[in-house]
């Protein structure tokens, strides 16, 4: 059964959000390259392809539904930042800004009785909240230390290596995925 079609006009929308999401996170850890913060930098890198992982998730949801996949242009990401903690001072509004999106689609899909689109949404908003709470944490650490881009680096070895995680079995399937 095909998502109600508010659902999927949203979700359609939130893929390009996904996707800005992703050049955003792709400038910011550029930035931090052209500073030689490799541990920044990596960091970013990673959200970037996480970001593009949930775009992907949601268009393989809409194939699944026989539901239309849209996939529009994004605009053009901020790519100067007056300071190290500005990065991450943008990514906690852009995943706020997110999770408020997610929510607004789960919502969506429950007033129009579409139980399916809605269930699929309840992993994305359990991501969600990780997300802001890791945003929020480093831009604590980043601007109590923002005078020792070293200390910063650290930190984000210490609680953000990149050894490269285990998939999350319960996350949905990106489109193009093995």
């Amino acid at each position: 059964m095909p998502p109600a079609s508010a659902f999927a006009a949203l979700l359609n929308d939130q893929i390009a959000n996904e996707f800005a999401a992703h050049q955003q996170y792709v400038a910011c850890a550029v930035y931090y390259d052209s500073r030689t913060l490799p541990r920044l930098a990596g960091f970013f890198y990673r959200q970037a392809l996480e970001e593009r992982d949930h775009a992907m998730m949601m268009v393989q949801f809409l194939l699944d539904t026989n539901a239309p996949v849209m996939v529009s242009g994004v605009a053009a990401p901020d790519t100067q930042f007056e300071d190290v903690v500005a990065p991450i001072s943008l990514a906690l509004a852009q995943e706020q800004r997110v999770s408020e999106q997610i929510n607004t689609l789960a919502a969506t899909a429950r007033e129009h009785g579409d139980y399916s689109s809605e269930q699929f949404m309840q992993w994305f908003i359990r991501e969600q909240i990780e997300e802001v709470a890791t945003m929020t944490d480093l831009l604590r650490v980043a601007e109590r230390l923002r005078h020792d881009e070293d200390d910063i680096e650290d930190f984000i070895a210490r609680e953000h290596p990149d050894e490269g995680e285990s998939a999350d079995p319960t996350a949905p399937r990106p489109a193009g995925a093995a």
